[in-house]
């Protein structure tokens, strides 16, 4: 087996796992951080972007022109966003045979490698990670649609040497990408086939795949992949924090040959529930000051929770008057089909259901118009239903599109405003960059609910596996605090430890190579095993060896097939195993007159020789050979009575 690196973000991995000639992808995430280096994209023409001022390098006067805007001292790119899939030199996705996504945020590259690509095999997925996935890649199409840009920029990638930094530290912009569109994405998510939890999914005959709950978000899982000897162990965007999902299924995952880790916490410096809290504080704050609050969010996730933890704490602070607005193109779908997943809930979600009662307090939220749903700020009724002060949920979180940019213009110069960052894909101070000056607050309380390494060192001791495969970033602090030890993953004795990072390729290490083969009853019912050594039992046979499917199986001959087998050997073939029997070998030889001397070595090793026919019989505990100088008729002659010293089956 051997295992090929894709992507150079854990938080958004993409990996081949190779076993015979299967190709297996696990995940296929869509690296989206490259957005920051773009323009915001403005849903009605911005003055302030409109008239910014061209960047030329110093040393390239007539390459990038028009492409480059100077903001606030930073330089931008002034086109669509583009966007870095997963690598495609390393491995043709036309030969990929599975694809196995862990959860919705893992599969935003997916019509990038199934569409234009020739794509042939299949994509499984529990069934909220294909509709919640669904209405991510619908929201980011929908964005980017309503904002185009008359000119692509493609110039500025020839010159990276001569930019500033970030730019010039930009990961291979050549291979970025623009976004698809709603074609692509029909298409791509109607390779996906379901599965359900602790289901056992049977993969051309050589594996065997199983979805289990990784406690992350709805309906995310982990995978086990089984052969017939061996277990891997994909653990992906896990937690064993108590939230929404159903609890993560750590039983299934011990024991494994080899574990792949990924996915780990984004914010590993900070707590979520002290985040959650101090947001809750900078809201309330925010309200009684007049003020309204901006909280750039995904269609999903996290944003549940903060219904809920926000709704309650408004009510303890007196601010139960105070008006919630959700605003996405997928707004109505989300808030809808988070409320029919039941069996994809922790246990408390679903008691409720069982009541009958919603699971989610939205529910009721939205029924007493405190929380307020539009797919834009332009929909209808929006304008009416809309007052101050509020608290306002849109995207995109880059801020590089999506009705946020309008908010934000709209905002940006009042003090009495704050803008609070919960999601960790973007580093608030890069995403705020085209905006500035800013004076509205920016709070950074990132809520990542998936393990952190403390949890993460935790589980692997309980997981018990035998090799573990892990991101090498996961082995060295945070670049921010590199003196933070504790934020790596533990590199203990007891396990054997493999790092990787992008575009390396890992053989792993599982050295069995047994095969389990079915036996026909036909076959089985004659079978007399005898034992050879304690505990091992062993019998000759004959019979015809069927593969189909990359499954094995012996079944029996018919008479016709068995008649040139008997008119070749004649008799029933025969296994000599076993040692030989030194002293009946002795005895056999001088009753044919060739013994002339046998010397014993050590305990089991013997040299016999045999002077007149120049030939020497070496025997040891592991191997005997037999020298023969002469004609060939004496070792024939030899062999055979080496032959009648043996066990035989």
């Amino acid at each position: 087996m051997k295992l090929y690196c894709l992507s150079s973000d854990p938080a958004k991995p993409c990996y081949i796992l190779s076993y015979k000639e299967l190709l297996i992808m696990l995940d296929c995430g869509l690296t989206i951080s490259t957005v920051l280096n773009f323009l915001p994209l403005s849903l009605v023409q911005s003055s302030k972007f409109a008239s910014l001022p061209n960047w030329l390098p110093r040393d390239s006067h007539d390459q990038a022109d028009g492409e480059l805007k100077e903001c606030c001292g930073k330089v931008f790119i002034d086109s669509a966003p583009e966007f870095l899939s997963p690598m495609e030199n390393i491995v043709d996705f036309s030969e990929v045979d599975i694809i196995l996504i862990s959860n919705y945020l893992n599969m935003l590259a997916l019509p990038y490698i199934t569409e234009g690509t020739n794509f042939k095999g299949v994509v499984y997925a529990t069934e909220p990670t294909l509709q919640i996935g669904r209405f991510f890649l619908e929201e980011l199409v929908e964005y980017i649609e309503a904002s185009p840009k008359a000119n692509t920029a493609y110039k500025w990638k020839g010159i990276l040497q001569n930019l500033p930094s970030p730019l010039c530290d930009a990961h291979k912009p050549k291979n970025w990408k623009h976004m698809f569109n709603m074609d692509a994405v029909n298409k791509s998510l109607s390779r996906v086939h379901l599965a359900g939890y602790d289901e056992k999914i049977d993969i051309y005959g050589a594996l065997q795949v199983t979805a289990i709950s990784s406690g992350y978000c709805l309906g995310s899982s982990n995978w086990i992949i089984c052969s017939g000897h061996e277990k891997i162990s994909y653990i992906s965007g896990s937690s064993t924090l108590t939230t929404h999902p159903r609890p993560i299924n750590q039983t299934a995952l011990k024991y494994s040959d080899v574990a792949i880790m990924t996915g780990l916490t984004q914010a590993p410096h900070v707590n979520p529930d002290g985040m959650l809290g101090e947001l809750c504080m900078n809201v309330a704050v925010t309200l009684r000051s007049g003020g309204s609050v901006l909280i750039p969010c995904y269609p999903s996730g996290v944003v549940y929770d903060l219904f809920e933890c926000l709704s309650t704490n408004l009510d303890n602070a007196g601010l139960s008057q105070i008006p919630m607005f959700f605003i996405s193109p997928v707004a109505d779908s989300s808030l809808a089909y988070s409320n029919i997943l039941a069996e994809w809930l922790s246990s408390v979600k679903q008691n409720k259901v069982y009541i009958p009662d919603e699971p989610f307090p939205h529910a009721s939220l939205v029924k007493n118009s405190r929380l307020k749903h539009f797919q834009h700020i332009y929909s209808d009724g929006f304008s009416s239903e809309f007052r101050q002060p509020c608290i306002v949920f849109c995207g995109h979180p880059s801020l590089r599109f999506g009705d946020i940019v309008h908010f934000i213009e709209l905002w940006g110069s009042n003090p009495l405003h704050t803008i609070i960052f919960t999601e960790p894909d973007f580093p608030y101070i890069q995403a705020l960059a085209p905006f500035q000056p800013l004076a509205m607050k920016a709070v950074y309380c990132p809520i990542d609910t998936s393990l952190n390494f403390q949890q993460a060192n935790k589980l692997i001791k309980e997981l018990k596996p035998g090799v573990l495969i892990i991101p090498e970033s996961y082995t060295v602090p945070p670049p921010m605090m590199p003196q933070k030890l504790e934020l790596t993953i533990d590199q203990c004795t007891d396990r054997q430890v493999i790092t990787f990072n992008r575009e390396r390729v890992i053989k792993l290490p599982l050295k069995n190579i047994n095969v389990k083969v079915n036996l026909s009853n036909d076959i089985a019912k004659t079978l007399q095993p005898r034992e050879i050594q304690p505990g091992i039992n062993a019998v000759p046979l004959t019979g015809l060896l069927e593969v189909k499917d990359n499954k094995y199986s012996i079944k029996a001959l018919n008479a016709k097939e068995m008649q040139p087998l008997k008119q070749s050997s004649g008799t029933r073939a025969k296994i000599e195993l076993g040692s030989i029997d030194v002293d009946l070998l002795l005895k056999k030889l001088k009753q044919e007159g060739l013994l002339l001397n046998c010397e014993q070595k050590r305990p089991g090793s013997y040299i016999i020789t045999i002077g007149s026919e120049d030939t020497t019989i070496n025997i040891d505990e592991h191997s005997t050979h037999l020298i023969c100088k002469g004609k060939p008729t004496m070792r024939l002659k030899l062999r055979d009575l080496l032959l009648q010293c043996i066990q035989s089956l």
